[in-house]
């Protein structure tokens, strides 16, 4: 029996019991944890969401007027809930534990604090921001740029994948704020370059991915360098162990608050496309990708062969591609991620490296080419889809 994917093509479904309980058997031996008919849902309106009414405006805060007419002259208006809730009680000093999904404005909701705290006492080396990927680390280095405009504050990103001589040379200028990846800030302290006893303010984001990333021993070992005398942001989409663990041991008497919402994506219409191998999945996905509706396409693949050699596959047949993985490196990534954000390129192949924190606008489309290997993996891929009340697809390419 053949049925019509909502994607287009034919999404052919076998209804016999035998062939069924073989299907299940051979795809749970590869991703035991996941069946994939939790791949498939019809999307819900976000019409009945009640809109936030913010208790504050950004002139409400006591942040400098020169941030304010920043903040103004960018476009912002009003807070978003993370920062309307996490801004007074980060401003008054307090510990804050903020529960956000990516895309909710939480970059701001910690930047804008640390940076009243730095531009009243610009003492070098007083802040620390510890991110999963070297993506979303350029992200928040490109935010603080643009939020501490005209105030004479410096920042040294520190990521792996870029030369790190360049960024011990910046180090030794002396930044007001480093913002990196766990694994690289670890290595600059062990050489001795990176000292943190002057850190004031010490912000996690993205705290569960890192935790997933098996982040958590680094993490623990540079916060065993700070002052115990400072102020402490954890950022998260969920609350995990290893996340519950971490603020009870780092944090004092934190401020939680929670804005946490649509975590199951219960707004993108979702399906999956049974294919044969993986030759069929790229012939199919190359004819969906000539529809117009697929305006600007994440791909996700499991490894970084593959995603490159798919990229180069979908280029070859006249549909420009990109590629994001780990053997790039940082400077490849960021040409990359550009192209493909400025529309330059409407398809980005990549690992789960991009899953993630990144804040890429008017993504249509998401396709597991390979299912992840976890459901929490699964909700933060097509969460790069049908955001900011906008409509999103995804779609999950299954091997029989």
């Amino acid at each position: 029996m053949q049925n019509q994917s909502r994607f287009g093509g034919n999404n052919r479904r076998r209804n016999n019991a035998p062939h069924k309980r073989r299907f299940n058997k051979q795809y749970k031996s590869k991703s035991p944890s996941v069946h994939y008919s939790r791949y498939i849902n019809k999307a819900v309106a976000l019409a009945d969401e009640t809109p936030y009414v913010p208790t504050n405006t950004f002139d409400d805060f006591d942040i400098s007027q020169r941030t304010k007419d920043t903040l103004r002259h960018l476009g912002y208006s009003s807070p978003t809930p993370i920062q309307d809730q996490s801004i007074p009680p980060a401003l008054e000093g307090r510990d804050v534990i903020g529960l956000a999904n990516t895309g909710t404005g939480k970059t701001a909701a910690f930047l804008l604090p640390t940076i009243n705290k730095l531009a009243t006492d610009k003492k070098l080396m007083s802040a620390l921001v510890l991110a999963p990927t070297r993506e979303l680390a350029q992200q928040i280095d490109q935010e603080f740029k643009k939020f501490s405009g005209g105030q004479n504050l410096y920042s040294t990103l520190v990521v792996g994948g870029a030369n790190i001589g360049r960024q011990i040379s910046q180090i030794k200028r002396g930044p007001h704020i480093v913002i990196g990846t766990p694994g690289r800030i670890k290595d600059l302290i062990e050489r001795k370059v990176l000292r943190l006893q002057t850190v004031e303010v010490f912000i996690l984001d993205e705290a569960d991915r890192m935790c997933d990333m098996g982040f958590v021993r680094d993490i623990r070992s540079i916060e065993s360098e700070l002052s115990k005398d400072r102020q402490t942001f954890c950022f998260s989409a969920t609350m995990t162990k290893d996340v519950k663990s971490i603020v009870h041991e780092f944090m004092n008497d934190p401020v939680s608050v929670s804005v946490v919402r649509n975590q199951t994506n219960d707004h993108i219409d979702q399906d999956v496309f049974h294919a044969r191998d993986k030759e069929h999945k790229i012939e199919y996905i190359t004819e969906l990708l000539k529809q117009d509706e697929f305006e600007k396409v994440i791909i996700f693949g499991e490894t970084k062969f593959g995603v490159q050699r798919l990229a180069d596959r979908l280029s070859k047949s006249d549909l420009p591609a990109v590629a994001i993985h780990g053997n790039k490196s940082q400077s490849q990534r960021e040409r990359a991620l550009k192209s493909f954000k400025n529309s330059h390129v409407n398809i980005m192949v990549a690992t789960d490296v991009a899953a993630r924190g990144l804040d890429i606008p008017n993504v249509s489309h998401v396709i597991n080419f390979d299912p992840p290997k976890m459901y929490d993996d699964y909700i933060h891929r097509i969460g790069r889809t049908g955001r900011a009340g906008k409509a999103g697809k995804a779609l999950t390419l299954v091997s029989r």
